[in-house]
């Protein structure tokens, strides 16, 4: 089923800012992780109760190149920058996977009093040696699909399969451009900041973590770690899904929404 999203497009401090929209009611603004190969599609599973705003991160997606991007303190300031562009009637819901749950983090951190609830799925950035994540640079391009979802079938559909030269093309220049963006957010710290379990204290707004079980990337036994540390946050486990839970699993979408409804 093809999901049909407005197109908004702001200049955000130079940067031609993408955001795909989809839905009505109270504005979810979602945050995506260090790739955009799985898409938006799943955001049409809120879209019966909110307007979600699914923007694409400067230099990632249909977003324009951000070479300024040295940190993620700049994306800080550019998702501030793009709250006050889109004048949103109400405080909106913050919602962040993986590299976007650590992006949501540290933006609610810091400006907890502009968003309503938050969601973090499977995030990255606590970096707990307790807990290690799984280098991406350890993983063959083949088995990453593998790692992305516990039904491997489910993460496929997203890679080329050798049968669309073109698609094959467009994909692997999308990766390479996304990489050099991320790889630069990454820089000062690698992919999260060795005091956001402290950050995570100063997170006052009711937040839902949500992590797949079987997720081979970021594994679930961060979970409680997350959870204890923020002072309103609860879990959500999801069995039998891996990293892209929202995809693999999409009816965690109406036990987000009723989260966010509450």
């Amino acid at each position: 089923m093809s999901v049909n999203f407005e197109t908004l497009e702001f200049d955000i401090g130079g940067v031609k800012t993408v955001v795909k929209a989809i839905g009505r009611g109270k504005p979810v603004l979602f945050l995506h992780g260090a790739a955009t190969l799985e898409g938006f599609d799943f955001a049409a599973g809120l879209a019966d109760r909110f307007r979600v705003l699914l923007p694409s991160h400067p230099g990632m997606g249909f977003s324009g190149p951000a070479p300024h991007v040295a940190g993620m303190a700049d994306l800080l300031v550019h998702y501030l920058n793009l709250l006050d562009a889109l004048a949103l009637p109400e405080k909106p819901h913050l919602m962040g996977f993986s590299m976007g749950g650590w992006m949501a983090t540290e933006l609610a951190a810091v400006a907890r009093e502009k968003f309503d609830r938050v969601v973090l799925v499977a995030p990255a950035g606590l970096n707990d040696p307790s807990h290690p994540a799984t280098p991406l640079g350890e993983i063959a391009p083949q088995d990453f699909p593998g790692y992305m979802t516990h039904d491997v079938t489910v993460a496929l559909q997203y890679f080329p399969d050798g049968s669309d030269t073109a698609f094959a093309e467009a994909f692997g220049a999308d990766r390479a451009r996304e990489g050099e963006a991320v790889g630069r957010l990454c820089a000062p710290f690698g992919m999260g900041h060795p005091n956001l379990r402290r950050m995570l204290g100063r997170i006052t707004n009711p937040t839902l973590v949500v992590w797949g079980s079987e997720d081979r990337l970021l594994p679930a036994s961060q979970a409680p770690e997350w959870v204890a540390a923020l002072p309103a946050g609860q879990l959500l486990s999801v069995p039998a899904a891996g990293h892209l839970v929202l995809q693999e699993k999409p009816e965690t979408l109406t036990k987000i929404g009723d989260f966010l409804a509450a």
